[in-house]
């Protein structure tokens, strides 16, 4: 008969080995971990790639350029995920609760390990968005308190702060980054002019959602540790898409999304906060006193799947298998492929600065005299391939993010299409 301790250690954390159960994908993690080749040789060997397309299951009739959206799961993450779902339904109250449940410390711990920070820092949400909102409304901030973001972060978090600007009397002040973004000393600088005595807390993005543009973060918080004010990192496209420590960015708070680049099931994310600034975050969720040092305590959400969040230990093993360094060069080397060929094009104009460090998967691009939302129409009415229309009052254009099961012919297809557009313009 399986032990209890049994049960949990197979749904729970399982393995490498475990959580590759397709042989070829199995075998082609081991290669890959023991490969002496460099991260951009192995990033252009197509058998390699090859195997871990077969990985997802996708729909090969339709092309997803939209994976900073939110990216499919691997064949062995929806699979586990499946299978708990299963095992919860059998009697809910015990199996979920009782059984599954304490499965949530393991995935605790591996993204302790793989991101950088005490276990004791991790909360396990639903998206960065939550992790966000956690942190915006949970924070004490009186009337007149300044919080410092910029003319780019994603709306929902600006729109958290318009909240609080009425229910509180604080006050939202942005700065103004340019388009593309290519100097960090310029980033760093404007933060630093716009900091006030009134200022309470800093909110910034690790990788802009609109452009794909990865801003000095550390550089950032360096400047605000000096000056007493807290960071809140907005990290939605950041994990798992390049390789860096929380830990070490110098960031008072820290939330992402794990459904994007992790390949975890749709509605997971992480928060993490420093473990001393814990108890100065109010839960969304009533919390008792004990709990004010308790990272635990912004979990609390009521009845949910527990089978969700359980589904991080596969994607992490996953992930582990490919390795952080040869996954960011394959994503760059995807996205390469197209812009080089539309790049040079007469009309088109690339708003994301694509230098070593700056940029990983996502890339935002322009045909000036073409409006974006009818190209991004046109894009999946006729050719089925899926991006995103990005549009802000400074600039607009469509943002191009492929992720590991990208074949080379999808994103000729997509380059196909658009060469068209840039020198015929849209179809009547």
């Amino acid at each position: 008969m399986i032990s209890r301790r049994s049960f949990l250690g197979a749904v729970a954390a399982p393995s490498l080995a475990a959580a590759c159960t397709g042989p070829d994908l199995h075998r082609a993690l081991q290669r890959a971990q023991g490969d002496p080749r460099g991260p951009e040789e192995v990033a252009a060997d197509e058998t390699f790639w090859r195997e871990i397309q077969a990985a997802f299951p996708v729909d090969r009739s339709l092309t997803n350029l939209n994976n900073g959206g939110a990216s499919p799961a691997p064949s062995v993450v929806q699979e586990r995920l499946e299978h708990r779902l299963r095992i919860s339904n059998d009697a809910p109250p015990y199996h979920m609760w009782q059984l599954l449940a304490p499965g949530r410390e393991v995935v605790r711990q591996g993204l302790a390990r793989e991101f950088g920070g005490d276990v004791e820092e991790f909360a396990i949400t639903r998206n960065s968005s939550e992790s966000l909102m956690i942190c915006q409304h949970g924070l004490d901030l009186e009337r007149g308190d300044e919080v410092l973001t910029t003319d780019q972060d994603y709306h929902r978090m600006l729109k958290a702060f318009r909240q609080r600007e009425r229910r509180d009397g604080i006050v939202l002040r942005q700065v103004e980054l340019p388009v593309p973004c290519d100097d960090d000393d310029v980033v760093v600088r404007r933060f630093a002019d716009a900091i006030t005595a009134r200022t309470r807390l800093i909110l910034i993005c690790h990788v802009i959602n609109l452009t794909g543009q990865v801003l000095p973060v550390a550089k950032v918080c360096a400047m605000a540790r000096e000056r007493g004010v807290p960071v809140l990192v907005d990290g939605a496209h950041a994990i798992a898409h390049f390789p860096f420590r929380i830990d070490e960015l110098g960031c008072d708070f820290y939330a992402s999304s794990l459904h994007k680049w992790l390949f975890a099931p749709m509605g997971t994310g992480l928060l993490w906060i420093r473990r001393d600034r814990i108890a100065d975050v109010w839960p969304l969720f009533s919390a008792l006193p004990e709990q004010d040092g308790d990272i635990r305590k912004f979990e609390e959400i009521g009845t949910h799947p527990v089978a969700i969040g359980l589904g991080i230990a596969e994607a992490l093993a996953f992930h582990r298998g490919l390795g952080v360094e040869r996954k960011l060069a394959r994503l760059v080397l995807l996205r390469d492929r197209w812009v080089r060929e539309l790049a040079p094009l007469e009309r088109v104009r690339l708003l994301t600065d694509l230098s070593p460090g700056r940029a990983g998967a996502i890339a935002t691009v322009q045909i000036e005299g073409v409006p974006t939302a009818p190209l991004v129409e046109h894009l999946w009415d006729r050719h089925r391939i899926l991006c995103a229309g990005i549009r802000h009052r400074r600039f607009e254009g469509v943002r191009v993010s492929p992720s590991v099961y990208t074949t080379p012919a999808e994103i000729d297809r997509f380059v196909e299409v658009m060469t068209g557009i840039a020198r015929n313009g849209l179809p009547g």
